[in-house]
């Protein structure tokens, strides 16, 4: 049988795959330093085991595959019939034995590689809907993924850490962060600046700034890194110390 490649050409989807893909690996490999008996014990994650995170990373390849198979169809297919739904399926997921959740873990993400591989080139710009209501082109659905395997192998807590994300990613990842931010009425958005890569978010002479390392500053905005951490690596304008707004 003849091998078969991805049918996208444009040059940013193809980036964005070998990323999602490379994390997807990233993220297997902190699965697999845990033993059965280490997925009952807690995340980085307030309330939930690694059990709810396999759950969630598991399920989420499904949801996004929906969406691939709504660009690739063009029938409206959404990721979760209601919030309720999703927080139900992560809930049940956690009581799996830990054999099954490996294999969703592991058969969730070969399934969407595929879909991913298979759509062809003039359906990555379809428009499809995410859980929070954004309407965006098939593409998009790559960094959701890439968001989801990169942080969550962190989560998981057994040794993959933030700034083993690539800079590229991380920097991606406070963008969401910071726009996330900055949509609420209400609230003091903080500038970052990022001292070893010359980006800014946010304007300059803000109020509020918090100076430091990009992996620091991506472990802070997106709550991977506690507030007293943050405080040997950060500076903040205003000398406090202090935990980042809620993103999500």
């Amino acid at each position: 049988m003849p091998a078969r490649f991805d049918q996208a050409t444009d040059p940013q989807v193809v980036a964005d795959l070998a990323t999602v893909r490379l994390g997807t690996a990233f993220f297997r490999r902190a699965l697999n330093r845990l033993r059965d008996a280490e997925l009952d014990q807690p995340s980085r994650l307030p309330g939930w085991s690694r059990r709810h995170v396999l759950a969630h990373v598991g399920y989420n390849a499904r949801a996004i595959a929906r969406l691939v198979d709504w660009a690739a169809t063009g029938v409206e297919t959404p990721m979760y019939p209601s919030a309720e739904a999703r927080n139900a399926e992560i809930d049940f997921g956690a009581t799996l034995p830990p054999e099954a959740l490996r294999n969703l873990i592991e058969h969730s993400a070969i399934d969407l590689d595929v879909r991913w591989r298979d759509l062809p080139a003039d359906r990555w710009s379809h428009r499809v809907r995410t859980a929070q209501g954004r309407d965006v082109p098939a593409a998009e659905t790559v960094w959701m993924r890439t968001r989801e395997v990169w942080l969550h192998a962190v989560d998981l807590d057994s040794g993959a850490r933030v700034d083993q994300i690539p800079a590229a990613v991380r920097e991606r990842l406070i963008g969401d962060v910071h726009r996330a931010w900055s949509a609420r009425p209400d609230g003091v958005v903080p500038t970052l600046v990022a001292t070893d890569s010359a980006t800014r978010w946010g304007p300059s002479g803000a109020d509020s700034m918090v100076t430091g390392p990009l992996a620091a500053l991506t472990g802070w905005a997106t709550g991977r890194l506690s507030v007293a951490t943050s405080a040997e690596l950060l500076e903040w304008s205003n000398g406090r110390p202090e935990a980042a707004p809620r993103w999500i």
